[in-house]
């Protein structure tokens, strides 16, 4: 199979539920934004040092990518087209099994009490690097929503989800660097 089809060099691109649509449609940044957050969450894998310590996180991420590819999809797809009834439904489960994950990483770390600059361990870089293009995302995705008057519990899910990783991966970058034996950066103002 040729990984190059020339279908997209007049600048439309193909939605998951058939239509064509102009490459900087509003339904395509808010997916193009969460493949850009995959791409970064593996990145941020790639630089997590292999320790026992780290294990858990790598097997957080990966469903954190498959929750992504799951969300990519939903907004890759015209809610009231068929293909919709062909995707996993999204429920509040995956926002809350963050929010279980980001309450045990700051079990172990120091309460916050200024603000922080990225930076420290290169896996820390890569966590807050992840929360900004997942803010991004979000952004994208309520544009959307907004733009489409798309309302359901899809939307709402995938909304919530995304809000409450960007905080899994702020908590996550100091998780590491705890991991790390480095301080977080201070700012200094």
């Amino acid at each position: 199979m040729k990984i190059y089809t020339g279908t997209g060099d007049g600048g439309k691109t193909s939605l998951f539920s058939g239509e064509r649509i102009l490459k900087d449609n509003a339904r395509i940044e808010a997916y193009g934004a969460v493949d850009e957050l995959n791409a970064i969450a593996g990145a941020l894998m790639a630089a997590l040092p292999d320790s026992p310590q780290t294990s858990a996180v790598r097997t957080q991420l990966s469903q954190i990518q498959s929750d992504l590819f799951h969300v990519g999809a939903w907004l890759a797809t015209t809610p009231d087209s068929p293909s919709a009834s062909h995707l996993i439904p999204l429920t509040a489960d995956p926002g809350k099994r963050l929010e279980g994950q980001v309450d045990a990483m700051q079990a172990d770390l120091e309460e916050l009490r200024s603000f922080i600059l990225p930076g420290g361990h290169p896996s820390a870089g890569w966590a807050h690097l992840a929360r900004t293009v997942c803010r991004r995302a979000e952004r994208r995705a309520v544009t959307l929503a907004a733009a489409q008057s798309e309302k359901s519990d899809q939307t709402d899910n995938v909304l919530v989800y995304l809000n409450r990783l960007s905080d899994y991966f702020f908590v996550l970058a100091r998780f590491c660097n705890h991991l790390a034996g480095i301080k977080d950066v201070i700012w200094r103002g």
